[in-house]
């Protein structure tokens, strides 16, 4: 038993989607014979539809498409001829390099919170998640059931209507909250005369989503767009295979089935005992050993289950004195003759005025955030400690340039209201909400370790480090304290960028990341939505001015 709603097409449909997806009834699938721009653009539209990816390509897009010359395809069945051609490939050049450059666009739908953090674990993929801040979670799957994770063993077990009553009741209070909050929105910030109708509804929806998320549980589904070589896969599959969540296990053989009829040959050192047994065995023992010893070591260590702090901590725990020194002589190294440590010792006889000129020579005339300086900002790094509730951290995990490391989900860190809920007066509801999940993981943690975490609503905070060159500090804090973010993730990217000026004392690195927004943010979603409305205007409109004004979003 696997708890996916399966979805259902007519005739008609089933026969189109055949051409174009590999699977139509599973919960995993890949796309296949469409343009790369419209894949694109499919799984870009995913991220803030509440539909499936096979629904949005029916409703949306396939109207579009020329798909007269697709009529003899059918991609639910494997491509024999494809794998006798990889197969003799592999066999002339070696499957490691042949395998980085087969690619696949891949849908894992009605994956839990606690699974999408592992299918975004790899560097070299590329993710779109279903956005929490544009689909409200106060609807049904045809299944009638709130969209979370409905594990089987729990489910079979004497904490299963436990389970169910207690999930049902936090999705409960969630759609009784949220038309309450967005009319307090309204009252409290008015529609200013020039803004569009579209981008009003936009910004006060995505703020309300916004405060409300913390009442979704970590087993809430989402659905996940994945690209990635058939490298980047076989890793993904192996840590899969290894991980503890049995859902991401029984992804993984879901996954696999499916990438076998489009890139087969790339992935047959999984099933190879010498190959990808002996490596899922070892991530699996590394885990085990590291998880015993730790506990040998420092045992009680973990945090009591009581009070706890519900402030979002951000400390700098390592990073390198000297570092901007020698980010300023990795600048000069391009453009100089001399040996690296000539160079250095040069960069140390400079005054500031001269260290400063060759910062902003470097850096250049950034007209937006999307002008970055070259790779001498990687010549230093940061290290930070991070807690914040777990909606924050699902943001910022998905940065694939940084180091991430994150410790077991749990209650025991607190949590917190949004003030943008206690102003509204529903302070009282949202609170018993998460105390409910909070006894609820209390239940379970015992029995089921890993699937309690499902529980854990996105409010309670968890602990994770972060640790990142200056070039990509720039990316991530520029990108994420802009006032279209969320309130939690702005306001820890805003104390990154301080402690990196006042605590690291790299000021000059501090000052080139100048798109970093230390401002209030209100309705911070209304300028770009009103930009997104304009550029909406000037192509003809688009898919989301209708699902917006049908209530799909």
């Amino acid at each position: 038993m696997f708890g996916y709603a399966t979805e259902t097409f007519d005739e008609q449909e089933r026969e189109l989607l055949r051409h174009y997806v590999t699977n139509l009834d599973g919960p995993v699938f890949a796309l296949v014979n469409l343009p790369e721009v419209v894949k694109g653009a499919l799984f870009a539209r995913y991220s803030r539809s509440s539909k499936s990816l096979r629904r949005l390509f029916l409703d949306e897009f396939v109207a579009d498409l020329d798909v007269r010359g697709d009529a003899t395809v059918d991609a639910t069945i494997g491509l024999r001829r494809a794998e006798e051609l990889y197969a003799r490939v592999f066999g002339d050049y070696g499957d490691d390099s042949v395998a980085q450059l087969g690619g696949v666009h891949l849908a894992c739908e009605q994956a839990s919170n606690l699974l999408t953090k592992v299918l975004e674990r790899g560097r070299l993929m590329s993710y779109l998640e279903q956005s929490t801040r544009y689909i409200p979670y106060d609807s049904r799957l045809q299944t009638g059931h709130y969209r979370y994770h409905r594990d089987p063993a729990v489910l079979e077990s004497p904490l299963g209507a436990r389970y169910v009553g207690e999930m049902d009741r936090m999705f409960d209070t969630y759609a009784e909250l949220l038309p309450s909050l967005e009319a307090h929105l309204r009252r409290a910030h008015p529609q200013p005369g020039q803004v569009s109708d579209l981008a009003y509804r936009q910004s006060v929806r995505a703020k309300a989503l916004d405060a409300l998320r913390g009442l979704l549980p970590a087993g809430s589904l989402s659905n996940v767009g994945v690209y990635g070589s058939g490298q980047s896969f076989e890793q993904l599959i192996l840590r899969m295979r290894a991980d503890r969540l049995p859902e991401a296990r029984r992804y993984a053989e879901l996954i696999l089935d499916e990438l076998r009829k489009v890139i087969p040959s790339f992935l047959t050192r999984l099933d190879r005992p010498d190959r990808g047994g002996e490596w899922v065995d070892y991530l699996s023992r590394r885990e085990d050993a590291m998880g015993s010893l730790v506990t040998r070591l420092w045992p009680g260590a973990e945090p009591d289950d009581g009070a706890a702090s519900t402030e979002t901590s951000v400390e700098l725990v390592d990073f390198d004195p000297r570092g901007e020194e020698k980010v300023l002589a990795a600048m000069c190294y391009p453009y100089s003759s001399e040996p690296e440590h000539a160079i250095a010792e040069r960069v140390l006889r400079l005054g500031a005025r001269e260290r400063a000129e060759l910062v902003g020579a470097y850096v250049g005339d950034r007209r937006n955030r999307r002008h970055r300086p070259g790779r001498a900002l990687e010549r230093t790094s940061y290290r930070f400690d991070v807690v914040s509730d777990y909606g924050a951290f699902r943001d910022l995990q998905r940065h694939r340039m940084l180091t991430v490391e994150w410790q077991p989900l749990g209650t025991s860190l607190g949590w917190g209201v949004p003030e943008t809920v206690a102003e509204a007066g529903l302070e009282r509801a949202f609170a018993e909400s998460i105390e409910r999940s909070g006894e609820l993981h209390m239940s379970m943690r015992d029995t089921f370790p890993e699937q309690a975490g499902y529980a854990v609503a996105l409010a309670f905070n968890i602990r994770y480090v972060l640790q990142m060159s200056a070039r990509e500090a720039m990316h991530v804090l520029e990108l994420r304290s802009g006032p279209q973010g969320h309130p939690s993730y702005r306001r820890i990217a805003q104390e990154m960028h301080r402690q990196i000026a006042d605590r690291a004392g790299h000021r000059a690195l501090a000052a080139a990341m100048s798109f970093v927004d230390h401002s209030d943010a209100e309705l911070g979603r209304l300028e770009s939505e009103e930009r997104a409305a304009a550029r909406r205007g000037e192509l003809g409109g688009s898919p989301l001015d209708a699902a917006v004004s049908h209530g799909h979003e």
